[in-house]
């Protein structure tokens, strides 16, 4: 797994009652309308393995470990100008593995736009249904993203300014493959869901919600790109949420295709039981299913909380 320890920046504000800061993302679960379809695309083209499979449902994810959960419904459309998932983003061990996974891409003639966040190497493309995937990999000694004085910033590790939206130097990348990659293999171990970015129709609603509520970090906001992030435990970003598909956008209608909803994963009983307790005290309404807490933030996107799996039991 991915040390989160060595991407910690410091919050902007850390809410009184904290999220534990072992809290990590779980997975994504997407309305699909071509269930076939999205399998193979997952396997094939990103590496997921198939965990299970039901009549209209299915789980991928590496080691009997989901980090995508896919539920096909029928008549199902895309809509825009509405609340959902931006993206998804998967995080890849270290720059070698990123590079297979790229190449992997490039190999395949499946379009993506690699570029630099300086403190990650990243792709991005999109499944055969329109939901974007993020691939990434840590590169904090290349630089930082952060927020300051509520504007976005990125600059080099030796000062130089940036956007940080550049191009991805995939001459350096490649330089990291060796004649023992497999471009047609599993992702590797230690592959997990990184971060999830959400569109939402208010960034002050969201950030109380997620922050002052939920008790993530407050990572910053800027006001002026209409974005904000959040994390559990200092790290760069578990969400991140933006208002582009228009301030005070919808929620999707039941019949959209796209995110259900985005899931977390506590570390231990007692970080469990606290936020059990924060739902209740702050009456803040939620469904208990089967697999956990479900949930809904102010632009009615879906949130499931759940305990360590194999916790789950004891």
């Amino acid at each position: 797994m991915v040390e989160y320890a060595t991407m910690l920046l410091q919050p902007i504000a850390i809410a009184p009652q904290r999220i534990d800061p072992q809290t990590k993302p779980g997975y994504v679960q997407l309305k699909v309308s071509n269930l076939e379809r999205q399998i193979a695309f997952y396997q094939q083209v990103v590496g997921m393995r198939l965990n299970w499979r039901g009549e209209a449902n299915a789980g991928l994810g590496l080691d009997g470990r989901d980090m995508l959960r896919m539920v096909e419904i029928q008549a199902g459309r895309r809509y825009h100008g509405v609340t959902g998932i931006y993206h998804f983003a998967i995080l890849f061990p270290n720059r070698r593995e990123l590079a297979v996974a790229i190449a992997r891409l490039f190999s395949l003639h499946w379009p993506n736009s690699p570029t630099d966040h300086l403190m990650t190497k990243t792709t991005y493309l999109d499944d055969p249904e329109g939901n974007t995937i993020e691939f990434y990999c840590e590169s904090p000694e290349d630089g930082i993203f952060t927020f300051e004085n509520g504007e976005f910033i990125a600059c080099h590790t030796d000062g130089r300014p940036s956007d940080g939206r550049e191009p991805l130097d995939l001459e350096e990348l490649f330089s990291h493959l060796d004649g023992q990659a497999v471009l047609d293999g599993p992702v590797p171990p230690g592959t997990c869901i990184g971060h999830f970015h959400l569109f939402v129709s208010n960034l002050e609603e969201a950030r109380h919600f997620y922050h002052d509520l939920l008790g993530f970090d407050d990572m910053g906001m800027a006001r002026s790109f209409q974005m904000g992030m959040v994390s559990a435990g200092g790290y760069h970003h578990h969400i991140g949420f933006n208002t582009w598909q228009g301030e005070g956008a919808p929620p999707p209608p039941s019949d959209a295709l796209g995110l259900e909803y985005i899931s977390f994963t506590f570390p231990n009983l007692q970080a469990w039981q606290a936020f059990l307790g924060r739902l209740e005290e702050l009456q803040l309404p939620y469904n208990q299913t089967e697999q956990g807490l479900l949930l809904t933030d102010p632009s009615q996107n879906g949130l499931l909380f759940q305990l360590d799996s194999s916790l789950q039991s004891k």
